[in-house]
């Protein structure tokens, strides 16, 4: 996977959480506020791509399905009394067809709660059709659904879907079964783990607590969790709606839109990768129910896989600070986190003398020029002290991968 950079320091921006839940501060006077309960917000997304697979990786999405039943898992940031689904055709050439689809909560593995499956409809009907390009979102349905809380999203395709939209690095094990298993509760029929989401790329909520809206961190494999522990929620993002839950009083949602490999100037290849943070940013980032705030942390795949320098980087990030702005929304300007070292495996500019002065160019903007209304500075928070150029060996979760998803017991620094 030439260019998937940043498996490496994948999780150890973990260590800066305690930063970003002190300048994502929820204003006092929201606890006055009755209207912040109820109120519709994304509580998980995953961004889309095309369809595509590496060796190593169990997606059926190249081939898509046919007569399948596709059971994804994810996890709630807030919770809420009422749930809605987003199901995406984003890639698709094809019209898609949803026989029937279900959401559940979680009991073990495939298995989910019996009593809790809730039949999902569109437009009051069962069957929806979504033509390519589109995405779709279902009726609401009463569900009890705790913060932090894992959900089963369930779809049946009964005709062949052809290449399907996915998110391939799930981290997270999800289940196929042959036919309509939709209402199953039972893990029996769902014989299959798949490493991917498939055409499920959103959940709202009809929040259960006061939520003043939702934090769309948008990055690289260092958002996207790409080796943190499978099945364990470890990603930075998790660890941040972890700590957001824990705080009394109103609180934001966290939607991830991360994508491994991703590039903040160009689309990138293979298509897995993903569009760039330019192109994709008004459907990933802006379009999320009660988005109120971005983290911004990419640029390392820019720099490393494509020789795109600082300049180029800071002219793309100022158009993203710009449009976000233009919603009303504000934008928090993440650090690069060190590199020197990736040369040897990833090849490119990765940590070699230019692509560190990119970098350290990059950061210097994003710390001084004030263009960001806040910035969490994940360079010097996973730097080693000794060599800051590198990262700080305990919080890198690529050498030795079994490091990964670690950071969340690690003190975190109170400011930076």
């Amino acid at each position: 996977m030439t260019g998937v950079v940043l498996r490496r320091p994948v999780g150890s921006t973990a260590v800066s959480v305690g930063v970003i839940v002190g300048v994502l501060a929820v204003p006092a006077t929201a606890h006055a506020d009755p209207s912040t309960t109820g109120r519709w917000v994304v509580s998980w997304a995953a961004s889309p791509t095309m369809a595509g697979t590496f060796p190593d990786l169990a997606c059926p999405s190249g081939s898509g399905l046919h007569d399948q039943t596709v059971r994804d898992v994810l996890s709630t940031s807030v919770g809420g009394t009422r749930v809605r689904v987003r199901l995406a055709n984003t890639f698709g050439g094809q019209p898609l067809r949803i026989g029937r689809a279900t959401v559940a909560l979680v009991e073990a593995g495939a298995a989910t709660v019996p009593g809790s499956t809730r039949m999902l409809t569109f437009g009051g009907e069962q069957s929806v059709t979504i033509p390519p390009g589109a995405e779709t979102s279902s009726d609401p349905v009463p569900l009890r659904v705790p913060a932090l809380r894992q959900l089963a999203v369930s779809v049946y395709l009964p005709d062949q879907t052809g290449p399907a939209t996915q998110h391939l690095f799930a981290q997270q094990h999800n289940y196929l079964s042959d036919g309509d298993a939709a209402l199953a509760s039972s893990a029996v029929p769902y014989t299959t783990a798949i490493s991917c989401w498939l055409f499920v790329d959103g959940v709202d909520v009809s929040a259960s607590r006061p939520v003043t809206g939702a934090v769309v961190a948008l990055g690289d494999s260092i958002t996207d969790g790409a080796g943190s522990t499978v099945d364990a929620n470890r990603r930075w993002p998790d660890d941040l709606a972890r700590r957001l839950d824990a705080q009394r009083g109103p609180t934001l949602a966290v939607a991830n839109a991360g994508i491994t490999g991703n590039e903040v100037v160009l689309d990138r290849q293979p298509v897995v990768f993903g569009p760039s943070a330019l192109h994709r940013l008004d459907r990933d980032v802006l379009a999320q129910t009660g988005a109120r705030t971005v983290i911004l942390l990419e640029g390392i795949n820019d720099i490393g896989g494509d020789h795109i320098d600082a300049n180029q980087l800071i002219a793309a990030d100022t158009e993203i600070i710009s449009r976000v702005h233009a919603r009303g929304m504000r934008i928090l300007g993440a650090t690069l986190t060190p590199f020197i070292g990736s040369h040897e495996q990833y090849g490119g500019d990765y940590g070699t003398p230019w692509g560190e002065q990119q970098r350290q160019a990059v950061n210097q903007w994003i710390r001084t020029a004030g263009a960001f209304d806040s910035v969490v500075d994940f360079d010097r928070a996973t730097a080693d002290p000794t060599e800051p150029d590198r990262l700080y060996p305990p919080y890198d979760s690529g050498d030795p991968p079994t490091l990964a998803g670690t950071m969340a017991g690690i003190p975190m620094p109170n400011s930076i």
